[in-house]
């Protein structure tokens, strides 16, 4: 699990492919769950997420809770899926 200062802004990346090709979903959602269970959800069609090219998105995001965040994207459509991860947010010294 990658850790990052709190406060950092971090980059959520997805890179969505069908049989090893580059596609677009029809829906692209990004949530979030903060460590105190709060879940944000961000999607594509509010302008809320990034599109860098075909089936490549990205999010960025400040933490400023310390704790374990998790991340899940989902796609349906034509590429429909999904794909979680955790990283953690340290305290730090300032």
């Amino acid at each position: 699990m990658n850790s990052y200062p709190k406060g950092a802004t971090v980059r959520f990346s997805a890179a969505i492919k069908v049989a090893g090709v580059a596609t677009d979903p029809t829906t692209v959602t990004l949530k979030t769950k903060n460590p105190a269970g709060t879940i944000t959800s961000y999607t594509y069609a509010l302008a809320e997420i990034i599109k860098d090219s075909v089936g490549n998105y990205h999010k960025d995001l400040a933490l400023a809770t310390a704790g374990t965040w998790y991340h899940r994207w989902e796609g349906t459509g034509t590429a429909a899926g999904v794909e979680e991860s955790a990283l953690n947010v340290e305290t730090g010294a300032f």
